[in-house]
C-alpha cells in the first residue's frame, strides 16, 4: 500500500464542515482537489491531517482553528465613517468590499455592522476562529522522485584545487 508523505503529490475528495454541520466547501465528485504535501498549498491541518495516509484510505478529522484560518483577530475589525465610503456604495452587512492600501496592496473585507454614521469593517478570513471538520478520502498518491528531493545536490560537489 502507498502511503503519504511530504513532497508526494495527492489526489483527495473531501467535505469542509463547520461544527453545526454546515458544509463550508467540497471537492466536486469529477474533479478531486490536487496538491503537493509540505508545500503550503492547503492549510496547514489538512495537510497534516493527509500525511501518513494510505491511498484508497478515508477518514474524518477536525482541524483546530489555529492549523486552519486563525484566530479571529480583533485587531482586523474596524469601524470607519460612512462617509469614508466612496460615493454611491450602499453599505449592507454581509456584503464584501476590496480596500485598496497606500502601497496598492488590496484585500477583502466584509461589512459586519452599519449605522446612520458608521461602518464596521471584517478583514479576518470568513473561517477564522472557525474549527473545521473534513471528511477526507485519500484517491492517489504519487511519490517524489529522487531528482525531486529537497536539496538539488545531496552530497558535496568536488571542487577544484
Amino acid at each position: 500500500m502507498i502511503r503519504a508523505d511530504r513532497h508526494d503529490t495527492v489526489k483527495v475528495n473531501y467535505i469542509g464542515t463547520l461544527t453545526d454541520g454546515t458544509v463550508f466547501d467540497r471537492s466536486p465528485e469529477d474533479k478531486p482537489l490536487h496538491f503537493i504535501l509540505g508545500r503550503d498549498e492547503v492549510i496547514p491541518g489538512f495537510d497534516e491531517a493527509v500525511i501518513g495516509m494510505y491511498q484508497g484510505e478515508s477518514k474524518i478529522v477536525t482541524v483546530p482553528c489555529e492549523k486552519a484560518y486563525g484566530a479571529l483577530r480583533a485587531d482586523r475589525i474596524e469601524t470607519v465613517e460612512r462617509a469614508l465610503l466612496p460615493d454611491g456604495l450602499i453599505p449592507e452587512v454581509g456584503k464584501r468590499l476590496e480596500v485598496t492600501r497606500q502601497d496598492d496592496s488590496v484585500f477583502q473585507v466584509v461589512i459586519k455592522e452599519v449605522s446612520d454614521t458608521s461602518v464596521t469593517l471584517d478583514a479576518n478570513h470568513p473561517l477564522a476562529g472557525c474549527d473545521l471538520t473534513f471528511a477526507i478520502q485519500l484517491l492517489e498518491v504519487k511519490k517524489k522522485s529522487p531528482l525531486e528531493s529537497d536539496n538539488i545536490f545531496p552530497t558535496p560537489l568536488p571542487t577544484k584545487h
